[in-house]
C-alpha cells in the first residue's frame, strides 16, 4: 500500500524549507503517491503555486498550514511557561510565545478558512511569529482537519512536562472545536529522543479520546542527499557558520520525502496510522477559481456602467478638443469602448480615472502615462494619460488585444512624496479591507548563493567575492543560473568560461559552487511589491491570505501573478522623483516670474529645448542624464519629439548590442545610407519604418509589419510579436508557418520571407513599447524645456531632490558643477536666509539647510522658528529657540562645516562656545524631554544665565 505525506515544508517555509515544488511533486508522482500536502510555517504564500504544480503532475494537492498557536490568547504579548524552570528546554517553544498545530483544508471552504486564520494571525497575533488561538480557530474551523502537531504542539509539550491531564484536556478542546473525526493524533519518528519519550502517552491519549492516529514525516527537502544543502540553508537563516558549536540544526534524520515503503516499515506496528493518511487524502478536495473581483463602479439609478463610461469619455473628448472632436477620434473612441465593454473592463477605467482625478484635484502631480495604456484614446479622454495616441501613432491593441483576453495594466507615476496619499484615498474610497499591497519573493540568486555558501562554509570574504566576480554578468537584468557553468546547452555557457576554469582547478571554488547549487533559487524572504496595489470588489480576506507588516500595512500573501489569476485587480502606483522636481520648479517659476507654466500646452517644437538636447547638455534631464546618453544626443542631434521617444527606446542593452542607436543617429544625419531590410519589402515597409530611418525601434513596428506583409489581423500580429519575444524554438517554428504562408500569398520570395523573419525575431525581444517611450519622452521634453527656459529654478529643484540620498546615489557634486558651467551661482547656506531646500533667487541658488549632510529634519524646524520669530542673533539664541535636542552636536558640526553659521561668528569660536556649553545643553535636553521647559521658558534662562550673547571670547568653560 502507498502512503501520503501530510506534513511537508516547501521553500515557502523560508530559510527552513528547501523543497522546490517541481521536484517535490515529481518525486511524489514517481513513488506512486496520489496526493501530497503542504504545511508551511505560519504562512500560505505558496498555496496557489503548490496547487498548480500538483495539477501539472497529476498528484492531488492538499493545502495545509503548520500554524503557530498562542499558548493563551493571541492578543497577549508575553511569554508563557507551563513547567518549572528546570524543564525550560521542554516548555513552550519560541521562548514561551507559541506552540504548533498542523491544519489541513478538507474543502475549498476549509482552505479559505485557513486563509482567514493566517491573515488574522498576522493582524492580531504577531508575537515573534504570526499566531492564531483557539478562539479564532473555533470561528474558522469549518472544513478543516487538524492534528495534535509535531513535538512543538501543545499536546506533546504538555506530555514532555509530565502533564498528561492537561494534554488530554488540550486534545479534547481541539476535538470539540474541529468536530468528530476531524482531529488526529500526529506521530513522527526521526530517531530523536523527544519523539520517543511521549509516544506511549500519545497512544494512550488516542485510545481514551477515540482519536485516530496519523503518521507523518517532518519533510523539509525532497531527497536524502539534500540534507547538507538544507543544513546550509539553516545556517543562512540563523547567520551561523557550519562549524559553529551549539548552532541550530536538525537532530535525527529522515527529513526528506521518504518513500511509502520506508514509511510503512517505520510504522509497521501501527499500520492504521499510515492508512489514515490515505483516508484524509480522499477527504481533501480544494480548488482555486478565477472570479470577477474587479470593483464595481457605483452608478446612479437608470444608468449602466457602460453608459456612465461613454458619457465620461465623450465629456473628456470635448475638453481635449474644444473646437470639435475630429471624426477619427470619435471612431477610435467607439472602437475602444466596444473592446473595453466586451472584455468586461468598463468599471476598471472608471476606478482608475477616479483616483487619478482625485490626485490631480489635490495638486498631486501625475505622470502623463506609463506603459501601453498611453496607446488608449479612452485613457486620454478620461485624463488617465495626457498624450494623444493618434497624434503620436500609438496602438491601442498593444494595451488591450481583443484577440487575447487579459487583465489591463495601467501603471501610474505620482510625485514620489505624495504617492502614499493616493493609496490612502483608494483605501478610503473602496474600504481598507478591499485594498492591499502585494507580496514579492526574493530568491537566492546565483551570485548570492555563492557568497552565502562561502561564508557558511567558513571561507573568507575574498573566496566568495573572487568566484562571484568571475561569474557572468546579468544581461538585460536577467541573471544566469549556476547551470550555465556545467550545461553546454545553456545560452550563457560560453560566458561562464572564467568561473568554469576556476571550478575545475580550485578545490575551494568547487566546494563553494557545489554547495551553492543546493540553495540557488530557494526563497529567501517575502517582501512588498514596490508599486503594486490590489483593489477588490469584496473583502480580500475572503479570497486570499493576507499578512501585516511591522508598519501595519496589509499585503497579500500571494504575488501579483497569482492575484491576477484569481481575478483580482492589480495596479502599480509608482513614485517618480522627477515629478517632484517638476512640481518644485513650477512653484518657484510662479514665485520668481509670476508665470503659470501649463505643461500640457507647451509646444513640442520649442527651439531652445531642442538646442539644449542637441548639445547634450542634459545633466539633470529625465532619462537623458548619463554621460553615454548625452554623447548619443550630440551624435543624433534631435530636432523633433519623435527623436526623444526613439532615443529612450534605443538606449537599452538590446538595441545598443546591435548598434541600432548609432544607425538611427547616423541615418538621421545622413552619415549612413538608409537601406531596406530586403529589396522586395521596401515599398511595403517604408510607411512603417520611414520615421525611424529604416531601423526597427518599437514593438508596434513588428506588429504592423506582420499585418502588412503577412495579412495578420492587428490582434494576431500582436500575439505573434509576443511569441517572437519568448525565443522558444518550438513556439517560433509553429509561428513561422502561418507567417511564411501569409507572405507567400502576398507574392514574396522565400529569401524575403526568411530575411524579414530573421530580422524581426531578435528585434521583437528587445524592441520597445512605443506608448511607454512616447509618454516618458514627454517627461524628458518637459524637464529639458524647464532647464532651457528656467535654469536656476530647475537646477534648484534637481539639487533638492538629491538631498538625503545615500552617498552611492548622490549626484550633488555633478549638479553643482553643472550649475557652475551654466553660470548659476550657488550661494553658501545661511542660517538666517536659507530655506530647508535649495532656493532660486534672481538667477542664483541659495543652498538649502536640509541639503547639508547631517542636518536632516532639523532644517524644517530652524526655518519654521525663524519665520515665526525672526532671525537668530547668536548660537545661544539658536539653541534656545529651536531646542538643544534638535540641534545636537552632529547637527551643529554640520552647520558649522557648511558655513551656515558664519553670520553668528567665526567657526572656531562657535565650535569652542558649543563645547563649553555641552554640559548645559545636555541638562537642557533632559529637562526638555521631561517637558519642564517650553520654547521660551527657563531653558532660555538657563543658557543665557551662563553665557553672554555676543560672539566674543567671554564664554565660560563650565557652568556657574
Amino acid at each position: 500500500m502507498t502512503f501520503i505525506h501530510l506534513h511537508n515544508h516547501t521553500m515557502f517555509s523560508m530559510l527552513d524549507g528547501a523543497a522546490r515544488l517541481g521536484p517535490l511533486f515529481r518525486s511524489a508522482a514517481e513513488m506512486g503517491m496520489p496526493a501530497l500536502a503542504m504545511t508551511d510555517h505560519g504562512n500560505l504564500h505558496g498555496a496557489y503555486a503548490f496547487w498548480q504544480e500538483g495539477q501539472k503532475h497529476g498528484v492531488k494537492p492538499i493545502i495545509g498550514l503548520e500554524a503557530y498557536v498562542a499558548p493563551g490568547s493571541r492578543l497577549e504579548r508575553s511569554p508563557v511557561r507551563w513547567g518549572d524552570p528546570s524543564q525550560r528546554d521542554d516548555d513552550v517553544s519560541g521562548r514561551g510565545a507559541y506552540t504548533h498545530m498542523t491544519l489541513l483544508a478538507e474543502s475549498t471552504e476549509g482552505m479559505h478558512n485557513l486563509f482567514r486564520l493566517s491573515s488574522r494571525s498576522y493582524a492580531e497575533g504577531l508575537y515573534y511569529k504570526p499566531r492564531i488561538d483557539l478562539e479564532i480557530l473555533a470561528e474558522h474551523s469549518q472544513g478543516i482537519i487538524g492534528t495534535t502537531g509535531c513535538p512543538g504542539g501543545e499536546v506533546q509539550t504538555r506530555l514532555r512536562l509530565g502533564q498528561y491531564d492537561e494534554a488530554r484536556a488540550a486534545a479534547g478542546r481541539l476535538q470539540d472545536i474541529l468536530g468528530p473525526g476531524n482531529l488526529f493524533v500526529e506521530l513522527m519518528d526521526h530517531g530523536i529522543e523527544i519523539e520517543g519519550r511521549v509516544r506511549d502517552d500519545l497512544l494512550r491519549l488516542s485510545r481514551e479520546l477515540s482519536l485516530p492516529l496519523l503518521a507523518t514525516n517532518d519533510s523539509h527537502y525532497v531527497m536524502a542527499d539534500q540534507a547538507p544543502a538544507h543544513d546550509l540553508l539553516l545556517c543562512i537563516g540563523t547567520q551561523a557558520t557550519i562549524d559553529q558549536p551549539d548552532r541550530f540544526k536538525f537532530s535525527g534524520s529522515g527529513y526528506w520525502l521518504r518513500s511509502p515503503q520506508e514509511m510503512r516499515r517505520l510504522w509497521a506496528e501501527l499500520p492504521e496510522a499510515c492508512d489514515n493518511t490515505l483516508r484524509i487524502a480522499e477527504r481533501c478536495n480544494v480548488s482555486f477559481e478565477s472570479q470577477d473581483l474587479l470593483p464595481r463602479w457605483p452608478v446612479a439609478e437608470g444608468w449602466s456602467e457602460e453608459l456612465w463610461l461613454r458619457t465620461e469619455v465623450f465629456r473628456g473628448l470635448q475638453r481635449r478638443y474644444p473646437r470639435g472632436i475630429p471624426r477619427d477620434r470619435i471612431e477610435r473612441a467607439e472602437y475602444e469602448l466596444s473592446v473595453i465593454s466586451s472584455m468586461g473592463f468598463v468599471s476598471y477605467f472608471l476606478v482608475v480615472a477616479d483616483f487619478i482625478g482625485w490626485a490631480k484635484r489635490h495638486s498631486i502631480r501625475v505622470g502623463p502615462g506609463r506603459g501601453s495604456a498611453a496607446g488608449s484614446l479612452v485613457s486620454y479622454a478620461l485624463s488617465i494619460t495626457d498624450l494623444d495616441p493618434i497624434e503620436h501613432d500609438l496602438m491601442f491593441e498593444r494595451f488591450l488585444n481583443p484577440e487575447r483576453v487579459s487583465m489591463p495594466d495601467i501603471d501610474i507615476d505620482f510625485d514620489d512624496r505624495r504617492r502614499g496619499e493616493v493609496i490612502e484615498y483608494v483605501a478610503r474610497r473602496w474600504g481598507s479591507e478591499r485594498v492591499a499591497q502585494i507580496a514579492t519573493f526574493g530568491v537566492i540568486k546565483a551570485k548570492a548563493s555563492i557568497k552565502d555558501s562561502a561564508r557558511v562554509l567558513g571561507y573568507g570574504y575574498e573566496t566568495g567575492d573572487a568566484i562571484s566576480k568571475a561569474y557572468p554578468a546579468p544581461i538585460m537584468g536577467k541573471d544566469a543560473s549556476l547551470d550555465c557553468i556545467f550545461n553546454p546547452e545553456h545560452e550563457r555557457y560560453r560566458d561562464a568560461g572564467k568561473v568554469r576554469a576556476m571550478y575545475q582547478r580550485d578545490a575551494d571554488a568547487r566546494t563553494v559552487v557545489d554547495a551553492a547549487r543546493g540553495i540557488e533559487g530557494l526563497v529567501r524572504q517575502a517582501g512588498v511589491h514596490a508599486a503594486g496595489v490590489i483593489i477588490s470588489a469584496e473583502p480580500l480576506i475572503d479570497h486570499v491570505p493576507l499578512w501585516t507588516n511591522k508598519d501595519g500595512g496589509t499585503i497579500t500573501q500571494f504575488d501579483y501573478p497569482t492575484c491576477e489569476a484569481l481575478g483580482l485587480l492589480k495596479m502599480d502606483f509608482l513614485g517618480l522623483s522627477n515629478l517632484s522636481i517638476i512640481d518644485d520648479c513650477l512653484r518657484e517659476v510662479k514665485r520668481n516670474h509670476g508665470t503659470d507654466v501649463d505643461l500640457l500646452r507647451l509646444p513640442l517644437d520649442d527651439g531652445r529645448t531642442f538646442s539644449l538636447l542637441a548639445s547634450g547638455q542634459t545633466l539633470g534631464v529625465f532619462q537623458l542624464d548619463s554621460g553615454p546618453m548625452r554623447k548619443l544626443l550630440q551624435r543624433m542631434r534631435p530636432d523633433k519629439f519623435a527623436d526623444i521617444s526613439a532615443v529612450l527606446a534605443l538606449y537599452r542593452p538590446g538595441p545598443m548590442g546591435v548598434k541600432a542607436h548609432y544607425s538611427y543617429a547616423d541615418r538621421k544625419n545622413h552619415r549612413e545610407p538608409i537601406e531596406p531590410i530586403h529589396p522586395e519589402l521596401s515599398a511595403a515597409l517604408d510607411p512603417i519604418l520611414r520615421d525611424t530611418y529604416g531601423v526597427i525601434v518599437y514593438q508596434e513596428q513588428v506588429t504592423k509589419a506582420a499585418q502588412v506583409v503577412a495579412g495578420y489581423s492587428v490582434g494576431k500580429a500582436d500575439l505573434l510579436r509576443k511569441a517572437m519575444g519568448k525565443k522558444k524554438k518550438e513556439v517560433l517554428d509553429a509561428e513561422f508557418e502561418p507567417f511564411s504562408d501569409g507572405m507567400r500569398q502576398n507574392g514574396y520570395s522565400e529569401d524575403a520571407i526568411r530575411t524579414l523573419w530573421d530580422v524581426l525575431v531578435p528585434f521583437a525581444d528587445y524592441a520597445f513599447n512605443k506608448a511607454h517611450s512616447a509618454a516618458y519622452g514627454l517627461i524628458s521634453y518637459w524637464t529639458a524645456y524647464l532647464k532651457a527656459h528656467y535654469p536656476a529654478e530647475y537646477m534648484a529643484a534637481v539639487l533638492t531632490a538629491e538631498a538625503g540620498k545615500s552617498p552611492d546615489q548622490d549626484q550633488t557634486p555633478a549638479y553643482l558643477a553643472e550649475c557652475q558651467r551654466m553660470g548659476i551661482q550657488v550661494r553658501s547656506p545661511h542660517i538666517n536666509v536659507s530655506m530647508a531646500d535649495y532656493t532660486p533667487a534672481q538667477g542664483t541658488i541659495l543652498h538649502g539647510l536640509g541639503a547639508i549632510k547631517g542636518v536632516g529634519m532639523a532644517a524644517g524646524q530652524i526655518v519654521a522658528e525663524r519665520d515665526a520669530r525672526g532671525p537668530f542673533s547668536s548660537l545661544v539664541d539658536l539653541l534656545a529657540r529651536v531646542g538643544a535636542g534638535t540641534l545636537n552636536k552632529r547637527v551643529i558640526d554640520a552647520l558649522l562645516t557648511a558655513g551656515a553659521l558664519d553670520s553668528l561668528g567665526r567657526r572656531v569660536d562657535l565650535s569652542r562656545q558649543y563645547e563649553s556649553l555641552s554640559a548645559i545643553v545636555s541638562d537642557l535636553v533632559k529637562r526638555e524631554s521631561y517637558g519642564q521647559y517650553g520654547l521660551f521658558g527657563s531653558g532660555l534662562s538657563l543658557l543665557t544665565s551662563n553665557a553672554t550673547l555676543d560672539t566674543g571670547a567671554s564664554w565660560p568653560h563650565s557652568r556657574a
